[in-house]
């Protein structure tokens, strides 16, 4: 059975811009203009994310930032070191609540009344082979939780799955929404955090992390970065050097 990678990803994503094959952004006005109208998506994405980025370079200090967060299991934006981005603001509720803190999703005992970290472990040590060992992001309840107060935060993880096969740990992450430019990146920092944590505990090598994501997209103020590597096959280049080499392209970026 062939294996979709990130090049394939990144490859299709490309050949979507190329063809002008966009879908709109349904989203309220807060984050339309923030992200832009429209976007290139693929719909049912299956790969082996075995690169830490599709387009763009990783902000290791701001994962490292966000991780603090996600394992200090506060809901609140503003406990983020060094402050929240503006993408977190835009879905936070009034009060700076969201939903998507992952650390407490995975560690809270808040979140449905047990530690699901805890659970996986206990599973795979008493049953290596197991097809149990799943960590639930989401939740039924989402549906009236995701805007209360002003907040538009539905989880974009639905659920990962842990399998022990051949020796090693591998990790299935499943999405309902994935942004394949800065969500990517952040979440793939996250859940190969996770993936490691939880090898380490089991004594066993991490392996594999297989992503499959129901809207894989990339949004209309980071098509530069697609249109560039469909002209060069580099999947990262600054705004400064894309307007500097495309002074007439469709794609220019906004100012910074």
């Amino acid at each position: 059975m062939k294996t979709n990678n990130v090049s394939n990803i990144r490859m299709e994503l490309a050949r979507l811009l190329s063809a002008d094959s966009f879908t709109a952004v349904n989203r309220e006005s807060t984050m339309t203009s923030l992200v832009g109208k429209r976007t290139v998506e693929i719909v049912g994405a299956s790969f082996v994310a075995d690169d830490e980025a599709i387009f763009g370079k990783v902000d290791h200090d701001y994962v490292a930032r966000e991780e603090a967060w996600y394992d200090g299991m506060s809901r609140d934006v503003n406990d983020i070191p060094g402050g929240a981005p503006a993408v977190w603001k835009a879905i936070a509720s009034k009060d700076g609540t969201v939903n998507s803190n992952y650390g407490w999703a995975v560690y809270s005992y808040e979140n449905g009344g047990v530690s699901q970290h805890d659970e996986v472990l206990a599973e795979l040590r008493h049953n290596p082979e197991s097809r149990r060992a799943v960590i639930v992001y989401t939740r039924p309840s989402m549906w009236k939780e995701y805007n209360v107060d002003g907040r538009q935060d539905f989880m974009c993880t639905n659920v990962v799955q842990y399998l022990l096969r051949e020796g090693q740990l591998d990790a299935c992450v499943q999405m309902r929404s994935n942004d394949a430019v800065l969500g990517f990146k952040n979440d793939r920092a996250w859940q190969h955090t996770m993936l490691e944590r939880i090898a380490r505990q089991l004594s066993v090598p991490a392996g594999r992390l297989h992503w499959q994501v129901g809207s894989m997209h990339v949004y209309e103020r980071h098509f530069y970065l697609v249109d560039h590597f469909w002209r060069t096959g580099a999947h990262t280049v600054t705004k400064a050097r894309y307007r500097e080499l495309y002074p007439t392209s469709a794609f220019l970026p906004q100012e910074a």
